[in-house]
């Protein structure tokens, strides 16, 4: 064999060596042993944040977007394992988002407010309802035209101590009606053509419609006071040690509420089942009758859950004057930037 061949195979052989050593250099393979024989395993993706949200009243479509949230993955996608918590009539929510037994609750503006006034450090995050959904319904035979009309005559069931309840007495005084307690249903209503009563129009004017009255519906808004409704509320605390997990949370239930107001359908088949008092056809017609109080052109331009200061410092100053709380608070005590832009 010829010198130049020999010195040829050399190289090869040479080259051969090489690559198996670098190979053997290299890193172990996630799964696989390293240089020394201990096995490494991949890395493990983070566990979801557990999170509570406390309902003020049982799973209906005014809560659509919280459950579709969850149903679709949205809090899942942003990190978070929520659970949901219904509740009823005197449900605590500020006090159990204030002392931490809950990380988040939903409230209205109002009661939010008072809360403040009596020592809760609660926070608001995202407002449902641009337009509040508390209204006062009367027969369609009385041919009234307004909430003056049908405080006039007649008798009207009230819960005393809501605050709008409170705006509507200042306001017209209730001396020419006579106020009897609210007692949740519809059935006096349907036997008496004379009554009116309080009502959350996804609610008792379907539900009186579906049993054969005709009301006419009058929302508390359209006199002057609107607080918003089912407000997304968390404690300062929380949100000073978790502010990425709260961010977290609100985009979620933004995502969610799109969802929901696009197509209610699965949601409220989800809801149903924890709600039977209600059929399909009355979450269906809930949900669509309270779209337009949710999505309003504000809302297009600064997206669904949107708040402003003006509102919150408007309610505020409506509380002191209705005697709810004796002052009101600064805006900087309780609103954050981040949630209700710098100084709208």
């Amino acid at each position: 064999m010829s010198g130049r061949l020999l010195k040829l195979l050399g190289c090869a052989v040479l080259l051969v060596a090489a690559g198996a050593c670098s190979r053997q250099k290299e890193e172990p393979k996630q799964g696989s042993q390293s240089a020394t024989g201990a096995s490494t395993a991949p890395p493990k993706a983070a566990a979801p944040a557990k999170v509570r949200l406390a309902l003020n009243w049982v799973p209906e479509p005014e809560f659509g977007g919280f459950y579709a949230a969850r149903e679709s993955g949205a809090f899942s996608r942003h990190g978070l394992e929520a659970e949901i918590l219904g509740g009823g009539a005197g449900a605590p929510v500020p006090q159990m988002v204030a002392t931490g037994k809950v990380e988040f609750g939903i409230s209205g503006a109002d009661e939010l407010l008072v809360a403040r006034a009596r020592g809760l450090d609660v926070i608001p995050l995202f407002a449902v309802y641009q337009t509040s959904p508390h209204a006062i319904m009367a027969h369609a035979s009385r041919g009234a035209k307004n909430i003056a009309d049908v405080l006039s005559s007649g008798t009207v069931a009230l819960e005393p101590g809501l605050s709008y309840v409170a705006f509507l007495k200042k306001k017209y005084s209730f001396d020419k009606v006579k106020v009897v307690p609210y007692d949740g249903g519809v059935a006096r209503f349907l036997s008496d053509k004379d009554f009116a009563q309080q009502c959350f129009i996804t609610a008792e004017p379907i539900a009186a419609k579906r049993q054969g009255a005709t009301p006419t519906v009058f929302l508390v808004a359209e006199e002057g006071f609107n607080p918003y409704l089912a407000v997304v509320i968390t404690r300062r605390q929380y949100w000073e040690e978790q502010p990425e997990r709260v961010k977290s949370f609100v985009a979620a239930v933004r995502e969610g509420w799109r969802t929901y107001l696009d197509n209610a359908g699965p949601t409220n088949a989800v809801m149903g089942k924890l709600n039977t008092t209600m059929d399909a056809e009355t979450f269906a017609e809930g949900a669509e009758t309270q779209k337009p109080l949710i999505e309003t052109e504000e809302t297009r331009a600064r997206g669904l859950g949107t708040m402003n200061r003006q509102r919150w410092e408007q309610l505020a100053q409506q509380l002191v004057e209705l005697d709810l709380i004796e002052k009101a608070p600064a805006a900087d005590e309780f609103l954050l930037p981040e949630f209700t832009g710098s100084r709208d």
